[in-house]
């Protein structure tokens, strides 16, 4: 799940078409499909989302990231990996997700600027 701006983004559900999320159907064209926002009920979406900023904000996480989760069949979220450097490639998680809110992927990268941008000291020309 996308965070930006201490805030959740779409959740992206992540589907192989055969076995799990590895090297091979992750970089493979065809072999997942990716659904965002991902099709879970508004409470179980929102149990997601809590689960993946908590963890962000308890690892010190701050502007941008993506929190990887797996779903238990009882809806349960089981977060996997923080990740404070997410993939910014045309096909990485976090720029599908700032799409499905609506933000550009140059939106997305002019946003993480700014936000580094508002901690940076002052700088004299």
């Amino acid at each position: 799940m996308g965070i930006l701006d201490g805030e959740a983004l779409p959740i992206v559900e992540v589907r192989p078409r055969q076995g799990g999320y590895d090297y091979k159907n992750k970089y493979t064209s065809g072999r997942t499909e990716y659904f965002c926002p991902a099709s879970f009920e508004a409470a179980n979406a929102l149990r997601i989302q809590q689960a993946a900023l908590g963890a962000f904000r308890a690892v010190g996480g701050r502007d941008y990231g993506r929190v990887d989760v797996m779903v238990r069949p009882n809806g349960e979220p089981i977060v996997l990996e923080v990740n404070t450097l997410p993939g910014m490639t045309e096909t990485s998680l976090l720029p599908k997700a700032a799409a499905a809110a609506g933000i550009s992927f140059t939106g997305l990268c002019q946003r993480m600027i700014d936000l580094a941008m508002q901690r940076a000291p002052a700088v004299t020309r």
